[in-house]
């Protein structure tokens, strides 16, 4: 697929507007590795670590970066209810392909239900949108998904196996995939899901405490650990 033609090429630290490493999140490793030496993108980059690893706020930040709101949508949301993001957006600099599309989508999972009543109170120019509130939580989010990631655009997604069983997330890797294939679109996505971490092509970054890591999906400490508990689960039970 083409790898010149997708939104952002690369991120780094805006010179003009240092963070202090001192100062949460610059204290946490991958955010440091990230300011001190940038980040080069791919068309598929998936974020994997543990919860607090700061996958999470990386994505978040380079999606406040590009423009999109905090709490869902496109660049042009304007939906905010409690605001909880870092200030690391405020310090980054994207480095973009040029000519390349500044359209796109940001999805997570833990604030779609305030995201989707603001869809309903500011409805599109192009008519009613999809009752959300009336499908379940998989359901919609796979709906917004099927609904809003069309054609070129840099489609963002913090840990969207949150709201998706085993079929939803195959459900939702088809639709990347097949974005992925029209080789001007580009993903960025924190999970926890092995199933999500197996998309084709993608660069997979392993985050903690010593920061970034590439990986093979065969080798993500999440694959081995979700083997070794289906192989024997009773191992892992006895000590909770």
């Amino acid at each position: 697929m083409p790898s010149h033609n997708f939104p952002i090429r690369r991120v780094a630290e805006d010179p003009a507007h240092r963070l202090d490493r001192r100062r949460w999140p610059g204290v946490l490793a991958p955010v440091a590795q990230v300011l001190d030496h940038g980040l080069d993108l791919t068309s598929a980059t998936i974020f994997v670590g543990e919860n607090g690893s700061g996958k999470s706020t990386l994505v978040e930040a380079i999606a406040l970066a590009y423009g999109l709101s905090p709490e869902g949508g496109s660049t042009g949301a304007r939906h905010s209810t409690r605001s909880s993001e870092s200030v690391l957006a405020d310090h980054l600099q994207l480095v973009r392909n040029a000519g390349a599309t500044r359209r796109g989508y940001f999805l997570r999972a833990e604030t779609m239900h305030g995201f989707f009543t603001y869809l309903e109170t500011n409805p599109s120019t192009s008519g009613p949108d999809i009752s959300f509130h009336d499908l379940s939580h998989g359901e919609s989010f796979l709906e917004l998904a099927v609904d809003r990631f069309r054609g070129r655009g840099l489609w963002v997604l913090d840990e969207p196996e949150s709201a998706l069983s085993f079929a939803g997330c195959l459900s939702l890797l088809a639709v990347l995939k097949d974005l992925l294939a029209e080789g001007s679109s580009q993903v960025i996505m924190s999970t926890h899901s092995p199933v999500l971490a197996a998309l084709p092509g993608a660069q997979i970054l392993e985050v903690g405490a010593w920061g970034l890591r590439q990986r093979t999906w065969s080798d993500l400490d999440l694959i081995s650990n979700w083997r070794s508990f289906l192989d024997s689960p009773e191992r892992y039970l006895r000590h909770l």
